[in-house]
Formats: structure tokens, C-alpha cells, sequence
């Protein structure tokens, strides 16, 4: 069975997400979709069909999210050490711009750059994987190559 590493942080939010899907949004198209059918004919009936789509896509995250929650292997951030790895945050700085950013790599799940969590699978993740405090790493993004020198590394 593949387990799927997560920060406590993330499994939390899934969890979170799973619940108020089977407890608020479940219940709410099922009863749009029974209020669209009080109105008649179904075949054009947009309503309907806006309901029976919306559980669609419901009824899909709510699998996706199930096997994350029953597949995922919670990792103790605070316990580990060494080199960069799953859970590390990064501070870089870009080489070319001179800008600092920082990362915590994350599973794919909990993913979102807006808010600094790194796909560990991405292209920036895989080549910081391995490398410690005071390393240049050279990536090879969609966008070009990119230099970055790491400024620090913590499990937090």
C-alpha cells in the first residue's frame, strides 16, 4: 500500500475539508437537487442540471480526499534533521535576482505556493532534496535555469 508523507498541519486541513464536504455541502446539493426537481421537466431544467453537476464534482473530491486521509503517513517534522528533505522549510536566494524566498517542501496534497508549501515532487524540490545549509543548487524550471544558494534550513 503507498502511503503519502504529510505535515500534521496538512493532514488536518484534508480531514477539515473531507468533513465539511460530507456534512454541509453533501447535504446542501442534495436538497438543490430535490428542490430542482419540484420544477418539472428535468431535460431543461438548469438547475437541475447545475446541482447534479456540482455533486459530481462533490462526490469526486470526496474520494480523493478519503484516500489521502487513509493513505497518509503523518511525518513529525519536529524530529527530523540533516540534510533537506521532506518537511524541511528552505530559505534561497536567487542568484540572478538576488530575491529571498523561503519553502517548507510538502506532499502534493498540501501544496500551495501562494503560501510557501513546496510540491516535493516539483522541479524546485527535487534538486534542493539532498543538499544542506550553504549549497548552490542549479534548476531546471519550465521558465529556464535558475541558481539558487541555500541560506538555511530548519524542520519546524
Amino acid at each position: 500500500m503507498n502511503r503519502t508523507p504529510m505535515t500534521k498541519a496538512g493532514f488536518e486541513k484534508v480531514k477539515a475539508e473531507l468533513n465539511r464536504l460530507k456534512s454541509v455541502d453533501r447535504p446542501a446539493v442534495i436538497k438543490a437537487i430535490a428542490e430542482a426537481r419540484a420544477h418539472g421537466d428535468l431535460s431543461e431544467n438548469a438547475e437541475y442540471h447545475a446541482a447534479r453537476e456540482q455533486q459530481g464534482w462533490i462526490e469526486g473530491r470526496i474520494g480523493e480526499l478519503s484516500y489521502l486521509v487513509n493513505h497518509a503517513e503523518i511525518v513529525d517534522i519536529g524530529k527530523l534533521t540533516g540534510s533537506i528533505k521532506f518537511g524541511a522549510t528552505v530559505t534561497l536566494e536567487d542568484e540572478d535576482s538576488g530575491k529571498q524566498v523561503t519553502y517548507q517542501i510538502v506532499s502534493q496534497a498540501e501544496a500551495d505556493m501562494q503560501n510557501g508549501l513546496l510540491n516535493m515532487e516539483s522541479p524546485l524540490a527535487r534538486a534542493l532534496i539532498g543538499h544542506d545549509k550553504g549549497d548552490d543548487v542549479e534548476v531546471n524550471t519550465p521558465g529556464g535555469i535558475r541558481n539558487y544558494a541555500i541560506l538555511k534550513v530548519e524542520f519546524k
